[in-house]
């Protein structure tokens, strides 16, 4: 297992999961829990070497999307293209994956765009919470 793991929160953990399956190109890697209701509260997916898991802290939660619905202030700093707070996964053709994303409804932020490190483009899942891909520079 990689030293840290990134854990994000969800309202809709299931519907997440699947979607982030469908267009960014995860897999499941481990078992879902439910509570007494049937919702999904965790999940794990994984993308190469790399691993996320995903969470339902409970009814009050609201994700990005949702907060900035309600909150001017969340709505003004979510009003730009970079990764406010998200993750940063490496691939192998950027190009490809993004339109594979794109064509999966992800709303794409930032790029595609050359960078000295690599080429980088920016997506904000359906919660609202955003990724950054790289295809690194060999």
């Amino acid at each position: 297992m990689q030293a840290i793991v990134p854990m994000l929160s969800y309202e809709d953990v299931g519907r997440t999961a699947g979607w982030l399956v469908d267009a960014f190109g995860f897999r499941e890697s481990g078992e879902r829990f439910h509570d007494e209701a049937g919702r999904v509260t965790h999940a794990e997916l994984a993308l190469g070497d790399g691993m996320v898991m995903l969470g339902w802290p409970g009814p009050h939660y609201r994700a990005p999307r949702s907060h900035a619905a309600e909150c001017e202030q969340a709505a003004r700093w979510l009003d730009n293209p970079y990764v406010v707070d998200g993750l940063l996964v490496h691939v192998d053709d950027l190009d490809a994956h993004l339109e594979h994303a794109r064509d999966a409804g992800a709303e794409i932020l930032r790029g595609p765009e050359d960078q000295p490190f690599g080429r980088l483009y920016a997506a904000a899942d359906p919660e609202g919470h955003r990724w950054m891909f790289v295809q690194p520079n060999s």
